[in-house]
């Protein structure tokens, strides 16, 4: 379906949001409610990215698609 659907849920505070896809295929992003607005835009604007670079569907190591999103 390729929905993204956000919501904020309390996180440690190393993590500022991560996505999961679920099982009908939209994007769940979350947002670390610990964190400022400010780092949470920031964090929502690279889970985006994420999804518009198609990385759900990549097999390169994790590290390397995080590499990628903040170089870019």
């Amino acid at each position: 379906m390729d929905m993204v659907i956000i919501r904020q849920i309390v996180l440690p505070v190393s993590i500022r949001g991560m996505t999961v896809m679920d099982s009908e295929g939209d994007y769940n992003v979350y947002l670390n409610s610990r964190i400022s607005r400010a780092r949470q835009l920031a964090a929502l604007e690279h889970e985006l990215e994420h999804i518009r670079r198609d990385h759900f569907h990549d097999s390169r190591p994790v590290h390397e698609l995080e590499a990628e999103v903040a170089g870019g």
